[in-house]
């Protein structure tokens, strides 16, 4: 598929001129999840011992849970693991769950890991401080003896589904690197990084059981400096009370002006709730460089 050059600059140049009009009205930042046609279903399983609510229901533990080895988190859309000896995240996966916003048919991997470079002073005596189980969210705080970490998740299949925070007295470094198979590139029509396979949307019409949207994500940053990107890796400067995430689907392609430089309240100021204008999908993505 291809587009000429002309066609192209003019859809671009229309798409960022109402950008602007709406970026003047509009504080923007990371998007809301999406909820997804078919809902969620989050589970947690923490030493053997699994949480997973009724649904409608909720789980919530406070007080402090000791973890060993890996938290494995698994819901309906997404799912990932936690490994408690470096609070890294890794094999974080898209299950390809039928759904009208799903992005790929069947369980695909997008990101290897997002790992923190922590101290072992900073890593030692990490536990759980809190757990919340819902049907599609998870909230997990650990607890170490220098700080705090925060994974919240959403069990969606596209939207705001990602976030990590930290609580420490410095800025923390954080490495994102994507799954075999997934890319970063740059988005023709927005100017912005992305990440994706590269393969087209199938509609419903065109396939009544292999129907997805395209593939697309980006990570979303607050309070937070990119120090490196390649075409499989980026690495974020993290500043307390800062945090990296990332979003699927049409909230990563808006044309939003980015986060604001906030630590506390931030989901006010930045909501977009679907008000920006979102660009046609990216044509030939290729990775960068």
């Amino acid at each position: 598929m291809s587009v000429s050059r002309t066609p192209l600059a003019v859809v671009r140049a229309a798409i960022i001129a109402t950008a602007l009009v709406a970026a003047s009205l509009v504080v923007a930042g990371p998007a809301q999840a999406k909820t997804s046609a078919t809902g969620g279903d989050f589970a947690v399983t923490v030493n053997g011992a699994t949480y997973n609510p009724a649904p409608g229901k909720d789980i919530k533990l406070e007080g402090g849970l000791t973890a060993n080895g890996r938290v494995l988190v698994r819901g309906k859309h997404v799912g990932f693991d936690i490994d408690v000896a470096t609070l890294g995240v890794y094999d974080y996966t898209l299950t390809g769950a039928p759904d009208t916003q799903r992005m790929v048919t069947a369980p695909t991997k997008i990101f290897a890991s997002k790992i923190p470079t922590l101290t072992a002073a900073q890593r030692a005596g990490a536990r759980i401080s809190r757990l919340e189980v819902k049907d599609d969210s998870v909230v997990i705080l650990f607890q170490t003896s220098l700080g705090t970490y925060k994974i919240q998740a959403k069990d969606g299949a596209q939207g705001g589904i990602f976030q990590m925070e930290t609580e420490f007295a410095g800025p923390v470094e954080f490495t994102h690197t994507l799954a075999p198979g997934i890319f970063y590139f740059l988005n023709s029509f927005t100017g912005k990084i992305n990440f994706g396979n590269g393969i087209d949307a199938v509609s419903a019409a065109q396939s009544a059981t292999g129907y997805h949207q395209m593939l697309l994500g980006k990570d979303s940053p607050q309070v937070a400096t990119k120090t490196l990107q390649t075409s499989t890796v980026t690495k974020w400067l993290v500043q307390p009370g800062g945090r990296v995430g990332g979003v699927l689907g049409e909230d990563a392609i808006e044309l939003s002006a980015g986060a604001t430089n906030c630590t506390s309240q931030c989901q006010a100021q930045n909501r977009i709730r679907g008000s920006l204008p979102v660009p046609p999908d990216p044509v030939n993505p290729t990775p960068l460089p």
